[in-house]
């Protein structure tokens, strides 16, 4: 009986049956497509195993003057500099209250650890957001263990009791019970409100007269009863950042031997700046800052946000925003949409998005500085995080399906979008974050499953192969920075790893393995009348960038699957097929290790339809291609 050459197409389908793609390949995780064939995608490696406070859902690299590489990272709970896979806490205070005048009183009760805290100088408090005491002195007799070392720490507030009352913990049990409003030198530290790390309805998005991507009144009401998002941007070697629907920050490095980690970030003073952004940005061609659907001019932080408001700052600066026949400052208002969603540079433009269109901004010079055009009416996009740009072409994810700008707005074909968009938590959908992955040519989507609140799917076009897959994966915030050697991505474990770094799953020390697959549509003889019988298969498999000196995979190996089946609507393996003693095998499933010089594998199976699985789930190994006999 002659052997038959089994070559499958490149790219996962799933717009139909799995019969229907015969010749293809039908589900995968794990892996990605090369010059046509599959192979394990890249392992991860730590950066650091150092862990941030919150979740991250903005990554930003750049280099500063003194030649320190280093990388903003806004949680929902604080904002970041890294620098050497540690992290440096510099979270903007949007107050500071003394107590010279017997404003703040704390309170302790004998065997308890919550000390309750009066401050009649405070407002917006909310909980979980972080307090730092400063000068505190003792608090009860001299044998009280609450001691100033106690006292003068970074809390988090565990309960708002009224607008000026609230609870932290302490890491101690009082001894005693004891009440001071007499610390005369006593300052109490008010970080800007914290974010939820996840959407939640009835708070911020979708409360107002705008749709779900918009923030209530920004800054002030309900600020921090939203999903934290962060936009950056450097400005030189200063470091613009900014909370959606919050104020505009700055962050200077300093002049020093070492950047100032001890400084956090503070507003950006100035005649009109902006106090509620949704957007960040810095012109690359013309250093002008630009501020996408934030508040008009007017007094700080009194002027409501306008949505659809695009504002710019005067050249070369970040402080000057008030319009002068001067300066080139200056504003537009977009009419298409209730908001801006987000917006990205690319070549000589920068791609715009409303909840119901799409411009192309570009720069004119003086006296209209730029300018805006119309590209795409009734055109999604899923959240202000959901777009990338390679080689000049705008990536991006709607709300039911994908597009792509090269000059004009088409919809990109995708192999697998019934199974993205059934399977998809568009409560969740602002959570949702796009990035590439320049080495190999592919966009990346991160998003939530149907039935999950958190990141756990992601979905990836190939752009030189033009095909796609997807898999499982936890990615929060991606960014492909040619700055730095990999890939970078945060986790849900609080860490950012390094992508293609390594073939194993470094969020664990040690690494642990990645379970990779990828499974063929069905195949039968002919047109499926006959029965087949499989009794060899000669597989091709090749473990190039696998570790075998030495390390733990001395012999890579993958598993190869053969699922028969009787019918195309029956499950795989149903009762009746015969049991063949393999290494592996379960209701007429048959499984065979494969190592790097496996020749021929004898089996014993038999189906009208069957499908060819292969996995990997050892450490340090790499499988790459697969054409069968």
């Amino acid at each position: 009986m002659p052997l038959q050459k089994l070559q499958f197409r490149p790219g996962v389908n799933r717009e139909g049956t799995s019969l229907s793609n015969e010749g293809g390949w039908f589900d995968c995780d794990k892996v990605r497509f090369r010059s046509g064939y599959p192979e394990k995608i890249g392992g991860w490696a730590a950066l650091s195993y150092n862990t941030f406070l919150g979740v991250c859902r903005s990554l930003w690299n750049w280099v500063t003057l003194k030649q320190f590489n280093l990388m903003g990272v806004g949680t929902n709970l604080k904002f970041y500099v890294e620098d050497g896979g540690d992290y440096y806490d510099i979270t903007p205070l949007r107050e500071t209250t003394t107590n010279p005048a017997g404003e703040i009183t704390l309170d302790i009760t004998s065997g308890s650890d919550i000390l309750t805290i009066t401050d009649t100088g405070a407002s917006l408090l909310e909980v979980n957001d972080f307090v730092t005491l400063v000068g505190a002195t003792d608090l009860g007799t001299v044998t009280t263990n609450v001691t100033a070392a106690v006292l003068n720490q970074e809390f988090q507030i565990l309960s708002v009791i009224s607008g000026t009352q609230y609870t932290v913990q302490l890491s101690v049990t009082a001894n005693e019970t004891a009440s001071d409003s007499t610390m005369t030198g006593l300052t109490i530290e008010y970080q800007i409100s914290t974010g939820f790390d996840v959407f939640t309805i009835g708070t911020g998005w979708g409360t107002g007269p705008w749709s779900r991507l918009s923030w209530g009144d920004g800054f002030s009401t309900g600020f921090g009863l939203q999903l934290r998002l962060w936009s950056q941007a450097n400005f030189g070697e200063e470091l613009l950042f900014s909370p959606r629907g919050g104020a505009l920050f700055l962050w200077q490095p300093g002049g020093g031997a070492t950047p100032a980690y001890g400084t956090r970030g503070v507003v950006v003073s100035g005649t009109d700046v902006p106090s509620k952004i949704n957007q960040v940005m810095v012109s690359d061609s013309t250093r002008i800052v630009i501020c996408f659907g934030c508040n008009d001019y007017g007094a700080y932080d009194t002027t409501p946000q306008d949505p659809m408001l695009i504002r710019w700052s005067e050249q070369e600066s970040f402080t000057g925003w008030t319009p002068a026949i001067t300066n080139q400052a200056g504003s537009y208002r977009l009419s298409r949409g209730s908001e801006i969603v987000g917006a990205v540079q690319t070549r000589q433009e920068i791609i715009v998005w409303t909840n119901a269109s799409i411009y192309s901004m570009q720069y004119l010079g003086p006296p209209f500085v730029w300018g805006f055009n119309l590209l795409a009416d009734n055109i999604s996009i899923v959240s202000p995080n959901a777009m990338a740009t390679a080689a000049g072409v705008v990536y991006w994810m709607g709300v039911d399906k994908f597009y792509v700008y090269a000059g004009r707005v088409e919809t990109l074909p995708c192999s697998v979008r019934q199974y993205v968009f059934n399977d998809i938590n568009r409560d969740q959908e602002a959570q949702f974050n796009a990035g590439t992955n320049e080495g190999f040519s592919e966009i990346w989507w991160n998003y939530c499953s149907k039935n999950s609140t958190v990141i756990d799917r992601y979905v990836i076009f190939n752009y030189l192969d033009r095909v796609w897959y997807y898999g499982t994966l936890d990615r929060t915030a991606w960014l492909d920075s040619p700055l730095r050697q990999f890939p970078m991505a945060a986790t849900t474990d609080n860490i950012v790893v390094f992508h293609e770094a390594a073939v194993d799953d470094g969020t664990t020390n040690p690494p642990s393995a990645i379970n990779a697959y990828i499974q063929s549509s069905d195949f039968d003889i002919e047109d499926g009348h006959n029965y087949g019988f499989v009794w060899r298969i000669i597989p091709d498999i090749t473990f190039d960038g696998s570790n075998t000196a030495g390390e733990t995979a001395v012999n890579p190996t993958v598993r190869f699957t053969v699922r028969p089946k009787q019918n195309p609507g029956a499950n795989y393996g149903v009762s009746g097929m015969p049991t063949v003693t393999s290494v592996q095998s379960y209701a007429g499933q048959t499984t065979y290790n494969v190592q790097q010089f496996t020749e021929i594998i004898y089996s014993r199976v038999r189906g009208r339809q069957m499908a060819f699985k292969i996995e990997s789930n050892t450490l340090d190994a790499v499988a790459v291609g697969c054409a069968p006999y």
